[in-house]
């Protein structure tokens, strides 16, 4: 007498590199704009797959760690003070500052060691990072703090004046060619702060937070809004009247760009930040050309000062193949002189070591992050 055996069920594949899963993240990672009640419905109609595939594939990517992820971004220059701080760190303490910014401040996002393939203006400052801190406060104060802290010689902050360009979506940037671009240049978008009332700030810092696997869902919000102490329809009505004023970004799941997964495959592994210097007055016009490109992930208009050669557009773009992330800056670059705007100074710096995390923004946090560290770095200003 035989005995059945039930098979055993079959793995889901993980890789973004699977057929359903680039299908799934094409839209997922940077095509779901602003506040939406049901973010993976809204996906599944996007890629034209089953909502239980959707969530099934994200659940198993996330578990993985081949996404790292899953959230609604906000767009923190309306919310609170940020800029790209360069630091100039001796060489002996660069790693020890590097894991200090990713691990014990809160306020730093982005923190990632830079260099470039020759000498040029600012090739001393290695170590680059994105910050944030709350409304009331000045983050070259913060910075003074963080420098005494992690012992670097200088520093520099570059605030946007504007953005052109602001997203994700590795995946589906793979097969762009060099020089493809929108129909019209990019708008500039500003960054004015948002005024929020208490009833708004109680819903935003319930929304941002990371989702788990358990809330990856038809229902993603609920908890959340048990959470903020409000129902349902109350909270998604006042996340649509945030997204009205312009501080929602998009609901995106950020795949693992840097490190390698359990598997050993990679999603990019160049990631080159370009720094332009365009006759002045032009800074808009050319970053609306820079980021009508859709290879960019981000672009923004920033003052690098003396330090960088006066630049003053800035924007990233990642790539798996180094020879093709020089040819779609070219390709920019001609695009800026065939419409008429000079360029006069531009060069590349290239990431290396990288860590990407949200920069709180909570004054709360703040102040209860400078009591713990006052005694070793002195009070914040």
């Amino acid at each position: 007498m035989s005995v059945a055996t039930a098979t055993p069920p079959a793995a889901v594949p993980t890789e973004h590199t699977d057929p359903v899963n680039a299908q799934i993240l094409a839209v997922s990672e940077d095509r779901i704009k602003g506040f939406t009640p049901t973010p993976f419905q809204d996906i599944a109609e996007g890629c034209g797959l089953p909502l239980e595939t959707v969530v099934e594939r994200i659940r198993a990517m996330l578990r993985a760690g081949v996404i790292r992820r899953v959230r609604q971004t906000l767009l923190a220059n309306k919310l609170a003070e940020g800029a790209l701080v360069a630091w100039k760190v001796p060489t002996e303490k660069l790693e020890a500052a590097f894991e200090f910014l990713f691990k014990e401040d809160p306020f730093s996002g982005h923190v990632v060691l830079r260099s470039t393939d020759r000498e040029v203006s600012g090739s001393d400052y290695r170590l680059w990072t994105t910050l944030k801190v709350p409304q009331d406060r000045n983050i070259n104060d913060h910075c003074d703090v963080l420098a005494r802290l992690i012992g670097a010689e200088n520093y520099y902050t570059m605030q946007a004046h504007g953005i052109f360009a602001l997203g994700v979506g590795h995946v589906r940037r793979k097969t762009m060619e060099p020089g493809e671009k929108a129909d019209e240049p990019a708008k500039m978008m500003t960054t004015n702060i948002a005024e929020l009332d208490e009833e708004e700030w109680n819903v935003l810092l319930h929304l941002k937070g990371d989702l788990t696997p358990e809330e990856v869902g038809p229902n993603p919000w609920e908890g959340r809004a048990k959470a903020a102490g409000v129902s349902l329809e109350k909270f998604c009505e006042v996340a649509k009247r945030l997204d009205k004023k312009g501080v929602i970004g998009r609901f995106s799941t950020f795949l693992e760009h840097v490190k390698p997964s359990a598997a050993g495959v990679r999603v990019t592994r160049f990631n080159a930040l370009f720094h332009w210097k365009v006759p002045k007055g032009m800074e808009e016009r050319a970053g609306g050309e820079v980021g009508r490109h859709p290879i960019m992930t981000h672009c923004y208009w920033r003052e690098g000062g003396d330090r960088f050669a006066n630049v003053n557009i800035m924007g990233v773009i990642h790539g798996t193949d180094k020879e093709t992330v020089l040819a779609h800056k070219a390709a920019i670059d001609k695009h800026l002189a065939d419409v008429g705007i000079p360029l006069e100074y531009t060069n590349v710096f290239w990431g290396g070591r990288s860590e990407i995390k949200p920069s709180e923004i909570s004054p709360i946090v703040f102040k209860e992050w400078h009591a713990k560290w006052k005694d070793v770095a002195g009070p914040v200003v």
